[in-house]
């Protein structure tokens, strides 16, 4: 096998192959004019289908295959719809498989990562099922469980930001109690179209950090000093001049939240599902949100799983703080936690 690092091509016993991502349609470019005998698809339900079909195309050579290997997603998607679930009628095989049926992994790690995935995420990457998203999307959210009138104290903080114009600007403020749970302790949001009154990225990133700044601890000496300062703050990505608005004026630990819905719902759901992730009972519009925060579905029709972009600023501020700091917190998944919610 020879094959410099970064390039295109490499050349296996002889045999040319050409490395090709598919983020999107226009990687179906790449194949055209190309005569295949041998092709290797890696996550094949995040390949476009326009990628999918000239590749079959493209293997023209006799005795040709295509391998390929997923998991599951919507059972509407199209390579369930059109593919899979055509097997009988196409020259094609497929094998059903359970995270637990990997031979590889071991017994703890299974255990793990079976502990990170809940409900919808738990059907497609634990067990293999093609399941459906429908309802809402934080099933086991529960008010009585979940929302507290007191927090711990906290060893840190992460700020996460949902920037709207017309629509609400939310800040949501995430911590890490010392009982080894997260918090969303509170939450400054406005409403330009209640309020009739819009503000710019310059009167946005006052408000911010003068909240910030006279922010206490529902259980602090209220003769302390106020004010909290997150170690990061993470800001909805579309957001690049409120970015810049906030790095002029001096805030620090700026970053572009992630952006992944799915696996940023996933984060959530996982966190709510072990009773990691709780909820101070001032956050007005999170605590609005959340019970209704529900699977589009049209989308999901389209084979596609996303939320109804309806009551979503809070849900979504929550989403960019806890999935951005994921790396941070999941270790809490895995250990003894005697009051999960059921």
């Amino acid at each position: 096998m020879h094959h410099t690092r970064g390039a295109t091509t490499a050349t296996i016993l002889g045999h040319t192959v050409h490395l090709i991502g598919a983020a999107d349609t226009r990687a179906e470019g790449r194949l055209r004019g190309l005569t295949a005998q041998l092709a290797y698809v890696d996550e094949a339900t995040l390949v476009p289908e326009e990628f999918w079909t000239q590749l079959l195309a493209r293997l023209s050579v006799p005795g040709a295959r295509l391998f390929a290997t997923t998991n599951p997603d919507s059972p509407r998607h199209w390579l369930k719809v059109g593919y899979l679930g055509r097997a009988a009628e196409l020259n094609l095989r497929s094998w059903h498989f359970r995270l637990s049926d990997n031979p590889s992994l071991s017994p703890e790690y299974v255990a793990d990562l079976a502990a990170e995935y809940v409900g919808l995420w738990r059907k497609r990457m634990i067990e293999g099922a093609w399941v459906v998203a429908e309802g809402a999307i934080y099933d086991t959210w529960d008010e009585g469980a979940h929302v507290v009138d007191a927090l711990p104290d906290m060893r840190r903080y992460w700020l996460g930001v949902d920037y709207g114009t017309t629509n609400p600007f939310v800040a949501l403020l995430l911590g890490e109690g010392v009982d080894d749970r997260l918090y969303a302790c509170g939450e400054w949001r406005h409403e330009a179209r209640a309020t009739h009154q819009s503000m710019t990225d310059a009167q946005y990133s006052a408000a911010v950090r003068k909240w910030l700044g006279h922010w206490r601890h529902p259980d602090a000496d209220p003769d302390a000093p106020a004010g909290v300062a997150p170690e990061w703050t993470f800001i909805d990505p579309s957001a690049a001049s409120f970015s810049t608005q906030m790095w002029a004026d001096g805030h620090p630990g700026l970053a572009r939240a992630t952006n992944d819905v799915a696996d940023g719902i996933r984060s959530v759901s996982s966190l709510l599902a072990a009773g990691r992730l709780l909820v101070h009972r001032s956050c007005e519009g999170l605590l609005t949100e959340l019970p209704g925060y529900s699977w589009d579905p049209k989308a999901t029709d389209r084979g596609e799983d996303a939320p109804l972009k309806v009551d979503d600023h809070s849900a979504d501020a929550l989403r960019y703080v806890v999935h951005s700091t994921a790396h941070e917190w999941r270790h809490l998944l895995t250990s003894t936690n005697e009051t999960s919610v059921p």
